[in-house]
């Protein structure tokens, strides 16, 4: 139920075909726009999601508590069986996927997942706290401000002004302005604004620079990637994922000729996000270059195609990044819960509760 929802369904079609051509037998789990869950073949092709649900999808249910996991009907006679998965590969793009929401009920069913647990989830999906968070630890951001929707607000800095989704990504939302007054109007009415928007200066002439990290068995970088876009242009959704083989085939280059120690402090900050965020599985770090000021902007934490384009000196096989996420999501859990602590101790001392409402 995202915006990236298409772009959702590529990057699980590529994992599933992937883990077939080296004889694995991977269970397909489509995740509809009512949200509603279906086991489809993992061999179809992206056509065949065009109008919804694949033909002959089998119709799943995510059950949280003991027991739990991805159920399937049993038919009338039958009990309904839960599929036997060692762990999922999160492939989903945007809110409620990428989020929190969806690690946080794969938590709670017990159930091995790749990428951000519930918590690195939200952060890396919420711009504003991310930046902050950044911001905090040092590292360069540029201004960036929540937005609200009042007559006579206006941002801290000086125009032109970038508006984004507070909780979005693939650039989907994005808009430029002249001014605050041309702000709060976007905020007001666009579909993807109104949840939340945060507001940055607008520099057309900054270059967009990507890195890929993974940590599993150890931290590891990518190469160093910088799209190509026509000057003042937003490095949109369309350039990302629209033609070709989407972000595997959209125009960049792969370690390019950089300014300074600007590759160095690239690295230098993913690795450092990475351990702020609690990065996990394979995520990508954006930055902006202006001259030869860079400065961070985001983290996407379930990237596009699982950056495998990026990792190409040396070279990464997909099949590769597929089975170390897998084997990070068996050996290292995303998450645990305690009850050290909870002793009943303050249960037995509490007396009653109408005396504590008193």
């Amino acid at each position: 139920m995202s915006p990236e929802h298409d772009i959702s369904v590529l990057t699980g079609l590529q994992a599933a075909r992937a883990l077939s051509a080296a004889g694995r037998q991977p269970h397909l789990l489509y995740w509809s726009k009512a949200n509603q869950w279906y086991e489809v073949d993992p061999a179809v092709e992206a056509i065949g999601f065009k109008d919804g649900v694949p033909t002959r999808s089998t119709p799943l249910r995510l059950v949280v508590g003991p027991g739990g996991g991805f159920l399937a009907d049993g038919g009338a006679l039958r009990k309904a069986r839960a599929l036997e998965l060692s762990a999922a590969i999160v492939c989903c793009h945007g809110s409620p996927g990428e989020d929190g929401t969806l690690q946080a009920a794969l938590n709670l069913a017990g159930i091995a997942y790749t990428g951000p647990d519930h918590q690195a989830a939200a952060l890396g999906m919420d711009k504003l706290a991310f930046g902050a968070v950044v911001r905090a630890a040092g590292m360069p951001v540029l201004d960036r401000e929540m937005v609200l929707v009042e007559d006579g607000w206006a941002p801290s800095f000086a125009g032109p002004y970038l508006v984004k989704p507070r909780f979005g990504g693939s650039s989907i939302g994005i808009e430029a302005a002249a001014d605050a007054a041309v702000v709060v109007q976007l905020a007001r009415t666009s579909l993807h604004l109104r949840p939340g928007a945060v507001v940055e200066p607008y520099r057309p002439e900054s270059a967009d620079l990507e890195i890929a990290v993974r940590t599993w068995p150890t931290l590891a970088l990518s190469a160093i990637s910088k799209p190509e876009r026509a000057g003042g242009r937003i490095y949109s959704y369309r350039d990302k994922y629209v033609g070709g083989e989407g972000m595997v085939s959209a125009p960049r280059q792969i370690d390019p000729e950089l300014p300074g120690e600007t590759a160095k402090l690239v690295r230098e900050h993913a690795a450092r996000i990475a351990e702020l965020v609690r990065l996990r599985g394979v995520a990508r770090v954006d930055f902006l270059l202006e001259g030869e000021d860079l400065y961070v902007n985001e983290v996407n934490t379930i990237p596009g195609s699982l950056a495998k384009h990026l990792w190409a000196v040396p070279p990464v096989p997909f099949i590769e990044l597929l089975d170390t996420m897998l084997e990070e999501a068996v050996r290292r859990p995303a998450f645990a819960w305690t009850v050290d602590g909870a002793d009943g101790s303050a249960l037995r001392s509490a007396g009653t509760i109408d005396s504590k409402l008193g």
